[in-house]
């Protein structure tokens, strides 16, 4: 008998699962059970504490292997007393579903699976069908997608192309894909000078004023215009302190931070000697010291236009009417670590009100992005 899975059902259940990061919250034992009953070949790779599953229907190996990447796990409530909906509640209001993580991204979790269930069993293809889904993208995701993939490389499990169901419309639905992302790194400094009295600045080293010089320099640089594909690359000081609550003493230290959102013009390790020249020159210059603390989170990558970002592009508008235009705009997602493996896009639903108090979701987008992702299995396997 045919099967038609309710995206939207299983959207709520994921939603009721309180799994935020690093709780798994039974979000991934309901799809291992959906999937398994399904026929997919589920293994859960957990690891550091963190818990993701990979499932294939098909023979391992296949020369046509579509692969599916997601995360079930959800940042926190933030404030629960602003909610006016239950944040585990799924409950449906004015066409929307509301909860935490029924936009980012439990529906495009839910969509995928739906339709790759359906697929398999309606039209069982020459090849295989994966997903490979994380409870570990919100967080630091050392243990997340990077596991899963680790355990692929391991046991001889490969995807040919992968497509991650990641919020991807600004406000319409259809109107985006992303083909790449920019690279994200945090620098940390502290700046040691000598402490003094304010009425006596000479006898100090002020840490501030040579922090200031330094920061005004990095938020004034312009790192780039800007690439084909690439928006240009920003800077933007996130945090100054000092600890300082005297307003006569010259304190000893002051520390600060910038986020730096890079395109293709640079890599991490560009960047990170940009830095620390900048910084050496300062304390040349006012002979105080400069610590740097450098986390690079992501490097900057683009999947060129080409066979699989035709396929979802052609998908999207067969379902829609609305034709994609290809992005690399926003922060990071767990596409940075699929690029290693095999070419990459993400594409899903509007996230409008992601990580917001509210979250919620169109109804009518989940079922949406099921069709569109099934046209994208049925055209991929045709």
């Amino acid at each position: 008998m045919p099967v038609n899975t309710d995206p939207v059902a299983l959207t709520a259940a994921l939603v009721q699962c309180p799994s935020v990061t690093p709780a798994e919250g039974g979000a991934l034992v309901l799809l291992e059970t959906l999937l398994g009953d399904a026929g997919f070949e589920c293994t859960r790779v957990d690891r550091g504490g963190i818990c993701n599953l990979f499932a294939r229907w098909g023979r391992k190996g296949a020369n046509q292997t579509f692969g599916f990447n997601g995360h079930t796990d959800v940042v926190p409530l933030g404030d629960e007393a602003s909610w006016t909906m239950p944040p585990f509640g799924a409950e449906i209001k004015g066409g929307f579903m509301y909860g935490r993580g029924s936009t980012d991204m439990k529906s495009g979790v839910a969509a995928f699976a739906a339709a790759a269930v359906d697929f398999v069993q309606n039209t069982p293809p020459d090849g295989a069908v994966v997903l490979a889904i994380t409870g570990d993208e919100e967080d630091v995701a050392l243990d997340g997608t990077v596991a899963l993939l680790d355990w692929m490389n391991t046991n001889q499990e490969a995807m040919s192309v992968c497509l991650v169901g990641e919020p991807t419309c600004p406000d319409v639905m259809g109107e985006a894909m992303k083909i790449g992302r920019r690279g994200s790194l945090t620098a940390w400094m502290t700046v040691t000078g000598v402490q003094g009295h304010s009425a006596y600045p000479h006898r100090a080293k002020n840490p501030l004023h040579a922090g200031a010089k330094l920061l005004d320099r990095l938020a004034s640089h312009q790192l780039d215009a800007g690439t084909d594909h690439f928006d240009p690359s920003s800077l933007a000081v996130v945090t100054i302190d000092t600890g300082n609550p005297a307003t006569n003493v010259i304190p000893a230290q002051m520390t600060a931070a910038v986020n730096i959102r890079f395109n293709d013009q640079h890599t991490g390790a560009s960047i990170s000697d940009w830095l620390r020249d900048e910084a050496g020159k300062i304390a040349s210059e006012t002979g105080v010291t400069v610590d740097l603390k450098i986390k690079i989170s992501g490097e900057s990558f683009i999947t060129p236009p080409g066979p699989l970002s035709d396929l979802i592009a052609n998908a999207v508008t067969a379902e829609t009417g609305v034709t994609p235009v290809m992005s690399t705009s926003g922060g990071t997602s767990d596409a940075r670590f699929v690029k290693d493996h095999c070419p990459v896009v993400e594409f899903g639903l509007v996230g409008r009100t992601m990580h917001q108090v509210d979250e919620r979701v169109a109804v009518d987008q989940i079922g949406q992005l099921k069709a569109i992702y099934h046209r994208i299995l049925t055209d991929y396997f045709a």
